[in-house]
């Protein structure tokens, strides 16, 4: 339920109770007293999908120009009669879409109106000292859970990254022709992105000289996930991105889904700044192609889906202008991701033939020993993937198999020429 309350300007009274009767809505009116150039307050309750309607109205007859008009939600609204115009109203809307042989658009009572929209979003995509330390704060987290490997912690960093804002600020800028909220929200989301890689390069830094100036990084887990990923991290960001723009248009909550916007960007970026730290080239490289490939994605994602909600320009003639900005920065992103993806998938099949060389090698150290323990592989970081570099079989046997032959068998099976280690093992019990 939404409250509008309007200052109705000197010599709009009767026009704006002619618009609020023809709307067919209850409504109160008393003598403004403030000796300004107002006559009167408008007091107007309904329902959340009338706002927009009511507001063009009084738009219409020049309340928006001379005066004011202010939009509040409300918990509830006692009334018996204000429940009968709702039910009223729902039941003539039902009839009305049976009747209609064309098709119509349902009335969505989870979607809040464009003022309400547009507010949120620009509240939202400030970049304010609590945003900056927030970000800061949440990247030196990630950057900690990445070197301990601890999912844990990387999800807690995620918690506190506010990373949601921006992004779909940026997007709501874009459909409704607002292209200072947009260019705010694109400003945000680079400030966000710079600081959270320069604090976790800072961090990593500083880790490095004092504790570990050695480590393989992508030895570890949490690491190695962000240094070759897959397509399927498309899919995460574009999630991300439909999920933050149905709960900011529906009034929801975002801050849980805020964590979805951070579980796209922060521990990449956390990563970009370990590989720079560390001067790893494959890992810089490959994060930051992830960075780029999600912040893209979520923006696309949460463009079309603030678009498919309806949403337009305040001004009918904006409209036309809306769309093409629309439909040509979803061009140019789509076709940057494309571009960006090409490097997740060559990863994602050098995966797919990494996996299948690891069951072929399985299967043929199987069949060549007996009372086989495991079978261990190691690989070679390259920019884009991984490749096979060695092999080790452990079996607990007398008589193990020579290292040479399952080499050249592995070889001629699998066309990947690996060095081969066989370690026999042995248990005493005392």
């Amino acid at each position: 339920m939404r409250l509008i309350q309007t200052l109705v300007p000197e010599g709009k009274r009767e026009q704006v109770i002619a618009a609020l009767d023809d709307a067919d809505v209850d409504y109160a009116m008393t003598d403004e007293t403030s000796r300004r150039e107002y006559s009167d307050i408008a007091y107007i309750p309904t329902d959340v999908d009338s706002v927009e309607g009511l507001l063009e109205a009084l738009r219409s007859v020049g309340v928006e120009r001379d005066g004011y008009m202010i939009v509040s939600d409300v918990e509830t609204i006692v009334s018996d009669d204000f429940d009968e115009r709702l039910a009223e109203k729902a039941a003539d809307e039902g009839d009305d879409a049976a009747d209609d042989d064309e098709e119509t658009t349902p009335a969505d009572d989870e979607r809040i109106p464009r003022e309400e929209l547009q507010t949120k979003a620009r509240n939202l995509s400030r970049s304010t000292r609590n945003y900056i330390a927030l970000t800061l704060i949440s990247a030196i987290v990630a950057t900690a859970g990445l070197l301990q490997d601890s999912a844990a912690v990387v999800v807690g960093s995620m918690v506190i990254a506010p990373l949601i804002g921006p992004a779909m600020a940026s997007c709501v800028g874009t459909v409704i022709s607002d292209d200072a909220l947009f260019w705010e929200g694109v400003r945000s989301q680079l400030i966000g992105l710079t600081v959270a890689i320069a604090s976790a390069t800072l961090f990593a830094a500083g880790y490095r000289a004092a504790l570990a100036p050695d480590l393989e990084l992508l030895l570890i887990q949490q690491v190695a996930e962000r240094a070759h990923p897959g397509l399927l991290s498309l899919a995460i960001a574009l999630g991300a991105g439909i999920a933050g723009a149905l709960s900011l248009t529906s009034g929801a909550d975002e801050a849980l889904v805020g964590v979805m916007i951070a579980v796209a960007l922060m521990p990449p970026a956390a990563a970009v700044g370990l590989g720079v730290a560390y001067l790893d080239l494959t890992l810089a490289v490959g994060a930051g192609v992830l960075v780029l490939v999600n912040l893209l994605s979520i923006n696309v994602a949460g463009v079309a889906t603030v678009w498919l909600r309806r949403y337009k320009p305040t001004h009918w003639y904006d409209a036309r202008e809306a769309r093409r900005l629309t439909g040509r920065r979803l061009l140019l992103f789509g076709l940057a991701i494309l571009v960006l993806t090409s490097f997740l998938a060559t990863s994602s099949l050098a995966a797919r033939e990494n996996a299948q060389f690891e069951t072929a090698v399985e299967r043929i150290a199987d069949d060549e020993t007996k009372n086989l323990l495991s079978v261990d592989f190691e690989y070679e970081p390259t920019l884009l993937t991984q490749q096979p570099h060695s092999v080790t079989v452990r079996v607990y046997s007398d008589d193990p198999p020579a290292a040479t032959a399952l080499r050249e068998r592995i070889r001629a099976e699998t066309g990947t020429d690996v060095r081969v280690r066989v370690v026999s093992e042995r248990i005493a019990v005392a």
